[in-house]
């Protein structure tokens, strides 16, 4: 089989991000920085490592500041330039390179990951094409999505990345089925979009990194509403897995949870801590802290403030 190069990436960031509320009252989710650099452009930069040059965002209301963060800003460069911070200037048109564009495409109603995906269609055509939940991000020597397009091109097929998740978690993936568990690539033979523990089929959970074959298109056209009352993509992936293979491939990589307050927390701890320039101070603050005992922390103005009243 000859090997395709996916030029096509879609990010579904449609979604309100409410589990960050207020913070994502006004600013879409994806624009939460991870150090000095939001979500989102995490995201892209893994689909551009990975060889993608079109950039499919699936937006909704109030996602504006995706779209304005990826445009040319001519004027803050020249700001910059003028101020003598060219690095800062090369950094600012950096975010997005000449060679990839961005096209948005509006989701009409939040109708759930499935859906988002078939608003890509006209975008994507008759391609293998990924998609990226920036909400996972994956820090790894090789991007993980350049990784799963190598399996893609081996296997020829759909490719899921996937890991093991506590089984008291199945509700909150979508859990795969498959026969060798332990091998790094596996076909799937089943796949149910939150299970309840009981009734899970593994706990080896897709953690928000696909690549597709267009054919998904056909039965994400035809599926009704499944949990939650959206049309879930896990529901387009079962159909599909009838007609064609798709694969589970364990990524190499550490895969961090932002979707979730602890884990987006824990990501911009251990991001801060390997920064070219901040990696070094930060670790030294950290070990300052934790050799101060819990009740000699002093909380914050406001924390202190909240307190008293509580008493």
């Amino acid at each position: 089989m000859a090997k395709s190069v996916i030029r096509t990436a879609v990010f579904p960031v449609a979604g309100r991000g409410t589990r960050f509320l207020p913070a994502t009252k006004a600013s879409p989710k994806e624009m939460l920085p991870v150090v000095d650099k939001p979500l989102i452009q995490y995201a892209v930069e893994e689909a551009l490592m990975a060889g993608a040059r079109r950039l499919v965002f699936v937006t909704g209301a109030s996602k504006r500041a995706i779209e304005d963060h990826f445009d040319t800003d001519a004027e803050l460069e020249k700001l910059l330039e003028s101020q003598g911070k060219s690095e800062l200037a090369a950094q600012v048109r950096s975010v997005l390179p000449r060679y990839a564009s961005c096209i948005y495409i509006r989701q009409p109603a939040p109708l759930g990951l499935g859906h988002a995906v078939l608003c890509a269609q006209p975008a994507v055509g008759d391609e293998p094409f990924f998609v990226h939940l920036a909400d996972d991000l994956i820090d790894a020597g090789v991007p993980c999505l350049k990784q799963m397009a190598a399996v893609y091109n081996q296997k020829g097929g759909s490719v899921l990345g996937v890991e093991e998740v506590p089984h008291s978690d199945t509700d909150k993936y979508g859990i795969v089925e498959t026969k060798g568990l332990a091998a790094k690539i596996n076909r799937i033979h089943g796949i149910v979009e939150k299970p309840k523990p009981q009734v899970a089929p593994s706990n080896l959970a897709v953690v928000g990194r696909y690549v597709l074959t267009p054919r998904i298109f056909r039965h994400l056209e035809k599926i009704g509403q499944g949990a939650g009352g959206e049309i879930q993509l896990t529901d387009g992936i079962a159909r599909l897995m009838k007609e064609q293979a798709v694969y589970a491939y364990r990524f190499e990589g550490k895969r961090y949870d932002c979707g979730s307050k602890l884990g987006y927390l824990q990501a911009t701890v251990e991001y801060a801590m390997n920064h070219s320039t901040l990696g070094g101070p930060f670790r030294d603050y950290l070990l300052d802290l934790m050799s101060v005992r819990p009740d000699e922390i002093v909380p914050p103005p406001v924390a202190r403030k909240r307190a008293r009243k509580r008493s």
